[in-house]
């Protein structure tokens, strides 16, 4: 088992195992090995690092401050490593590598496809892994500790690698057919629509933050009629007249029977490529790729037109498994 100064990346998946897990027990049924056998190799890691990295309870285990700090780079390192092996594996059987792309739900249905369909004609032999999440935070931190080989998503709130800036989607308003001629021709304010009951997004989705802040600007908080998880949905749910909806342009569905008008103020926001490092290989290839898509983006948010965003304090916490 390779040693990486003096700790064996079995170690640092035992300690993986057993964060995830919150248990001795549980990890060990999940590792398949005895118990005794992973604490031994729990000590063992626990001296190299030079401290307790669990809280030991009654019932379970809890990360230390020291665990906390150790596991972002515990997670990168065993990524790193199962990357690098995947790769050589690849290499000596003479296969096609693959991309790991992490990108948020919306990106995924809107600017993406078109990018993924010129990759295949141009690398028809490079596979593209996608990795969706529901909320740019956990898209930031999940990158942040070694997933995927570049991000596309919103510009991130701190980063220290790479930032290509990909250019501006702007946000529409979506309703019934012909509900939208009885506002302004060049757009409709959010604040006409404050007393009717709202088609939202899950409450720890992403574009519920951008919905409600960009309602709270207008002085108002929308009242949900219902909450979905798809864009997709939201916009038919919109269409069928269910309530207004505040989408991105490029990720409403083909065809959509619906009169989608911009929001006034006109509502943008910025779409970036970021990488960990300088990218190489086929993440170097995919983001040169991106930025000569055409994506259906605006290089500048236009004058007079508002950048829809969640500035770092109104961030939620989002729970695991949401986005």
């Amino acid at each position: 088992m390779p040693m990486l100064y003096g700790v064996s990346l079995r170690q640092l998946e035992y300690f993986l195992a057993i964060a995830d897990e919150g248990s001795l027990s549980h990890a060990a049924a999940k590792l398949h090995i005895a118990q005794p056998s992973l604490s031994q190799q729990l000590r063992a890691l626990e001296r190299r690092a030079g401290g307790p990295l669990f809280e030991r309870l009654s019932r379970g285990m809890r990360l230390t401050p020291a665990g906390r700090a150790f596991l972002p780079h515990a997670r990168a390192a065993v990524r790193a490593a199962e990357r690098a092996y995947a790769v050589s594996r690849a290499v000596a059987a003479g296969e096609a590598g693959e991309v790991e792309i992490a990108t948020v739900s919306s990106i995924a249905s809107g600017i993406l496809p078109p990018v993924l369909r010129r990759w295949h004609g141009e690398l028809a032999d490079s596979a593209v892994r996608l990795h969706e999440f529901h909320h740019r935070s956990l898209l930031e931190q999940q990158v942040r500790e070694g997933l995927g080989d570049l991000a596309v998503g919103p510009r991130p709130l701190a980063w220290d690698g790479p930032v290509l800036s990909l250019g501006h989607e702007e946000f529409v308003v979506v309703l019934p057919p012909g509900a939208g001629s009885a506002h302004h021709a060049d757009g409709v304010s959010l604040l006409d629509l404050a007393d009717r009951p709202w088609v939202m997004f899950g409450q720890e989705h992403g574009l519920d933050d951008l919905v409600r802040a960009a309602c709270a600007k207008e002085g108002f908080q929308p009242v949900p009629a219902v909450r979905t998880w798809q864009v997709d949905a939201a916009a038919r749910l919109a269409a069928a007249g269910v309530g207004p909806a505040l989408l991105p342009d490029n990720a409403l569905p083909a065809g959509l029977d619906a009169d989608v008008r911009p929001a006034r103020p006109r509502l943008f926001r910025e779409l970036t490529c970021y990488l960990r490092g300088e990218p190489q290989g086929l993440a170097r290839e995919f983001a040169a790729l991106l930025r000569r898509t055409p994506l259906g983006l605006v290089e500048s948010r236009p004058e007079g037109a508002e950048a829809l965003g969640v500035e770092p304090g109104q961030v939620r916490s989002p729970g695991r498994g949401s986005g």
